[in-house]
């Protein structure tokens, strides 16, 4: 017999207490309201577990060890190979040995209220949860109920996949071994990320991908990344589909390709995008139907509100990788930012309506300026339209590329070799966006962000003048081919 809910009712239901439920959460409770994170994992989410976090700390140690054999004086110095024992144990320091108590403690200092266990909609503003403990609750959210739910795995159309055994991205970044072949499957930033990770630390990888490597983002910019990959032992199979897969005798993993041949691997990544987790959350009960590929599909406005939902007044929101918009963490946690101060706004009536583009309840940097790092060796940082998209939105837009070749590459590591490019609005002259390719230029993408950001006159940028002699100089060299 299910035990009698447990009624309570807050300002604000956030489901999902991931960063981008968490930074929604901490800005509704700065606005006055009470509010209550649900969650049925850990505090603290897909990010700080299983995805940034410890695939970075997976990535880092490859990558300074790697900057040290490129400068000439450090290389001499350098004996042995990465310890791979030691960066799972850094990885794990990251995860905090996956334990949120840090997180949970956080959230009560915080004057958040916590609800261990699944959500699901009922009605127009009424969330029911059945507790991780047994205990059954029914939420009534006066103001909001928010879907901070994240994403969930692709599964690609191979044959053999659901009767085997292989690792998502999760799987790989909470590894406990090395193993000695690994098969990766996605060419996509998660994909490619894991492939060199793993390499540096000793797996002979196979990266199996349909099209051609980060196929997002320009082509003379992937090109570096793939011969970084490339040189750090991973074979590249571009262009080719996989097949089938299956497990041999010894526990190994087949697979077979679209040209006939065979991959054999210890594990087998299956790396192939994700799509928003809003199935079990009872949308259908307010409406919500499936999208012609058979997912739930939601549309939000720049606040984050949900359209075309039942109630009284605006009520349900979606922010990060369940709105759909920018599988980002950084994205997710600026749209929970501009949410969570719309609903408090709304809340006092101080906002009626969609925001005004730019004011703090607006997430108008979706449009426009999304910065994006793939953090390999060499690093891929890109912000704003390429050129490509520029044009298709409509923009008379041209671009400008150079290699980076300057006093402060040639200083950073011998045999530097790097790309930018600048995508012009000829009609306004001001950036559209920017992309950079190179060791250590994620550290140059804020300053283009700034720049989509402000529409900063390029007359105007000329007189930004970058510190010699760092990377940064490409600037001077990009504008000055444009011709200022």
């Amino acid at each position: 017999m299910m035990p009698e809910p447990v009624e309570q009712e807050f300002d604000v239901v956030v489901i999902g207490a991931g960063a981008v439920g968490e930074n929604v959460a901490d800005r509704v409770a700065q606005g006055g309201l009470s509010v209550v994170l649900v969650e049925a994992e850990l505090v603290g989410g897909e990010c700080s577990y299983w995805a940034c976090m410890p695939s970075k700390a997976l990535l880092r140690p490859g990558t300074a060890l790697h900057a040290a054999q490129t400068t000439p004086g450090a290389k001499e110095a350098v004996t042995r190979t990465l310890d791979a024992a030691a960066v799972l144990k850094r990885r794990d320091h990251f995860t905090s040995n996956w334990q949120d108590d840090s997180q949970v403690a956080w959230v009560k200092d915080s004057g958040i209220d916590l609800i261990r266990g699944h959500a699901w909609l009922t009605a127009p503003q009424i969330v029911q949860v059945a507790g991780l403990d047994g205990t059954s609750h029914r939420l009534r959210a006066r103001h909001a109920v928010v879907l901070a739910t994240g994403s969930m795995p692709n599964t690609p159309p191979i044959e053999g996949l659901e009767d085997v055994q292989v690792w998502g991205t999760r799987e790989a970044t909470s590894a406990s071994e090395v193993p000695e072949r690994l098969a990766v499957l996605g060419g996509g930033v998660a994909g490619t990320e894991l492939a060199q990770a793993f390499a540096r630390l000793g797996s002979a990888v196979t990266l199996v991908t349909r099209s051609r490597l980060l196929g997002k983002y320009p082509e003379e910019a992937a090109s570096l990344v793939a011969a970084g990959l490339r040189a750090d032992g991973v074979e590249l199979r571009l262009h080719t589909e996989t097949q089938s897969i299956s497990t041999n005798d010894d526990g190994t993993f087949s697979l077979r390709l679209g040209d006939g041949t065979t991959v054999t691997a210890d594990k087998v990544l299956v790396s192939t995008g994700r799509h928003p987790a809003l199935e079990g959350l009872g949308l259908e009960s307010i409406g919500v139907e499936p999208d012609d590929s058979g997912r739930l599909a939601i549309s939000t406005d720049n606040s984050g509100l949900v359209q075309g939902v039942p109630g009284e007044g605006p009520w349900l929101y979606a922010v990060g990788d369940a709105a759909g918009k920018n599988l980002l963490t950084h994205q997710g946690k600026y749209e929970a930012r501009a949410t969570g101060d719309a609903i408090a706004a709304r809340a006092r009536g101080e906002l009626n309506g969609a925001p005004e583009d730019w004011s703090r309840y607006s997430q108008t940097a979706n449009q426009h300026a999304v910065p994006n790092v793939v953090f390999t060796d060499p690093e891929l940082a890109t912000v704003g339209r390429t050129l490509e998209t520029a044009r298709q939105d409509g923009f008379n837009a041209s671009s400008v590329e150079l290699p980076i070749q300057v006093a402060g590459s040639s200083l950073h590591s011998e045999n530097y070799e790097g790309w930018a490019q600048l995508v012009v609005d000829e009609d306004r002259q001001v950036l559209l966006g920017a992309t950079f390719a190179g060791p250590d230029v994620s550290e140059l993408l804020h300053a283009a962000t700034i720049a989509v950001v402000g529409e900063v006159p390029l007359n105007r940028l000329w007189h930004a003048v970058p510190s010699y002699p760092t990377i940064s100089e490409v600037w001077l060299r990009l504008l000055e081919k444009y011709g200022l």
